[in-house]
């Protein structure tokens, strides 16, 4: 099998000599395909084997039985996409876009599934442990993962285990972060600006600086902070009288710490009484 290096300088192919080369029934194993976009495009039982598919737009294509191994698919969208009985042994997956993705019968042993994202409606193989394979979505077990900055706008991570996990920075703009446990993670300098944590347990995290506007905290647990100088929970839904007492006794320092991107500090986003 060649190595990823010695496949860059392979032909780069073009849609129309893809769809010439599958009709002819021929191989295209190797080939270079990176950014083609492949949407609804028919690869049936296509060898596929090395191919260099970064970034491909496979959306509502049908792979079924393609012959993918140590194929290339870091950041390829796959959405809606079948790939019932597909081979992807040691396959590369990376960021790869599984939502609505049909995976029914897939081989995918050795493939590297790291920040791959899926949804509910993702179809996997039967016994295959999609929760811990290191891919992002809904009841995926990423404790203590290392997420730092990463982009996950409007994920579905909903009853996601992320406690302990190492995020810094990253982005859940609109994620759907319902149920989450967020126990003892790092979130400082997070975005979850309208994200969905509704009953998430954020209890013992880091929350400095980490931008909160318009999320919705219903049923949330926010218990031993760590950290808070400089969150902003401007416009926040669902905080209870309860959690929003336990935010507004925190020490004057971190309740009047300025938030420089968001222009407020703690306590004004919280609209805690002022103190005599």
């Amino acid at each position: 099998m060649s190595s990823l290096a010695n496949r860059l300088s392979f032909k780069h192919y073009l849609p129309a000599e893809v769809k010439e080369i599958l009709e002819r029934g021929n191989s295209l194993e190797n080939a270079n395909l990176e950014d083609l976009d492949l949407a609804g495009y028919d690869l049936s039982d296509a060898n596929l084997q090395g191919a260099i598919l970064i970034g491909v737009n496979f959306t509502g294509a049908t792979l079924a039985g393609a012959q993918l191994q140590n194929a290339d698919l870091r950041r390829a969208n796959l959405t809606n996409a079948s790939l019932k009985g597909a081979t992807l042994s040691e396959a590369y997956l990376q960021r790869t876009i599984l939502n609505d993705c049909d995976l029914a019968g897939a081989v995918l042993d050795g493939a590297n599934l790291t920040l791959a994202f899926y949804n509910s409606q993702t179809i996997w193989p039967d016994d295959f442990n999609y929760r811990n394979s290191g891919a992002v979505g809904p009841k995926a077990n990423l404790s203590g993962a290392y997420l730092n900055t990463a982009n996950l706008r409007g994920a579905d991570l909903q009853g996601a285990n992320l406690r302990g996990a190492y995020l810094s920075g990253t982005d859940f703009t609109g994620a759907n972060l319902t149920g989450v446990a967020f126990s003892g993670a790092n979130l400082k300098r997070s975005f979850l600006t309208g994200a969905c944590l509704r009953e998430a347990r954020l209890i013992n995290v880091e929350l400095e600086m980490a931008d909160l506007r318009g999320a919705d905290l219903t049923g949330a647990m926010l218990e031993q902070i760590e950290s808070l100088a400089g969150a902003d929970f401007s416009d926040v839904r669902g905080l209870s009288d309860s959690e929003r007492s336990y935010l507004c006794s925190r020490s004057p320092k971190e309740l009047g710490t300025w938030n420089s991107f968001t222009r407020k500090n703690t306590r004004a986003s919280l609209n805690c009484p002022s103190r005599s």
